[in-house]
């Protein structure tokens, strides 16, 4: 029997414009099966948390627009477990307003946040994890997250610094960290006490809630106002006069930096949060030329570290052809050099200007 106090915050409101012209404002990547494995990324995670979760305790955040496409990938949810954003606004405000729609069914919940569109491969290890997290927290004023031990100077992920003077699993946070440069990225490795911010937390949804009312406190006064209104008829009302009303900031920026009772989980799984072609390249499996493929019957020659994405069977042939991101979708064909795959969301306004929002 699981724990009727377990709750989970799936965070799908997300574009992952890095990945067009798969994902699109319309359709993003969530929705998508990324892996080739049979289940959309958004279905896989709902599935990892509720091995520890109950199904009904696990509410999806996402935009408004994105309504109709939870309910097709999930149909066990319900409307109550579906929380929409009626304009974009970053992560604090969504997590505060569904952390004040679960306090209100229940004080006693402690939650994880978890991003829609991560790769974990040993999930039982994720699960292990997470449950030491929910144990730390019922008993502290915890706020938590899972850290990422780093395995190469990453320059695309925050950091998490710390105290390595503890010998325990749970170890206090001395300080998060913006995406550094190379060299810094570099020291953060060699000092060893640095993991890679994965933007994953667990808190009691006591403390987080008090966390936002102690840091950002404007923020929790707009939100505050409308409890009353939560989980009843009149919520979508409110939240729809009051949503844009708030700041537009991350949950890392607004709480977790300015709180002093911090703490991080070196994590015991494998983690990639596929927010590019070549980070996806990297978690396939490869033919015997070093490309990756999905969905694609290929014919390769002198072709080798390619990401190769296609509808379901097309044969496609290339010749000559070295670390590059091929990926055909209707009316879009994208081969793109994988080394200025961070470019993609500049070529994408490019063709939008030239071809038309319909094409992003």
């Amino acid at each position: 029997m699981k724990n009727k106090n377990y709750y989970a915050i799936l965070m799908a409101g997300g574009v992952g414009s890095r990945f067009w012209p798969v994902s699109t404002e319309e359709f993003p990547k969530q929705f998508h099966d990324m892996l080739g494995t049979g289940d959309t990324l958004i279905q896989k995670t709902f599935n990892r948390l509720a091995d520890l979760i109950p199904k009904e305790n696990i509410f999806i955040l996402t935009n408004e627009r994105y309504n109709d496409l939870v309910f097709e990938q999930i149909p066990e949810v319900t409307k109550r477990q579906v929380v929409l954003e009626p304009a974009m606004r970053n992560t604090a405000p969504c997590i505060l307003y569904a952390s004040l729609k679960i306090q209100k069914e229940n004080p006693d919940a402690v939650m994880i946040v978890a991003p829609s569109d991560h790769w974990i491969e040993d999930e039982k290890a994720f699960s292990k994890n997470v449950q030491k997290a929910f144990d730390f927290c019922a008993e502290n004023n915890a706020l938590m997250t899972l850290g990422i031990t780093p395995t190469f100077p990453n320059t695309g992920y925050g950091y998490i610094e710390f105290d390595k003077t503890s010998e325990k699993v749970i170890k206090s946070v001395n300080q998060f960290r913006e995406k550094p440069d190379y060299e810094t990225a570099k020291t953060f490795i060699n000092q060893g006490n640095f993991l890679w911010n994965a933007g994953i937390f667990m808190w009691s949804v006591k403390s987080v809630v008090q966390a936002f009312k102690d840091n950002q406190p404007t923020l929790y006064a707009l939100f505050e106002t409308g409890i009353d209104s939560y989980n009843t008829d009149f919520e979508d009302d409110f939240i729809r006069d009051n949503y844009d009303k708030s700041e537009n900031i991350s949950v890392d920026y607004a709480i977790m930096e300015k709180s002093k009772n911090v703490f991080v989980i070196a994590a015991e799984f494998d983690w990639n949060d596929l927010g590019t072609w070549g980070s996806l390249y990297d978690k396939l499996d490869k033919d015997h030329s070093g490309n990756a493929v999905v969905n694609s019957r290929t014919l390769t020659e002198d072709a080798s570290g390619n990401m190769i994405r296609t509808k379901n069977d097309k044969v496609v042939v290339i010749d000559g052809l070295q670390d590059y991101i091929v990926v055909d979708k209707d009316e879009v064909l994208l081969i793109y050099p994988k080394s200025k795959e961070q470019d993609i969301k500049k070529v994408l306004q490019k063709v939008k200007t030239t071809y038309g929002d319909h094409l992003g």
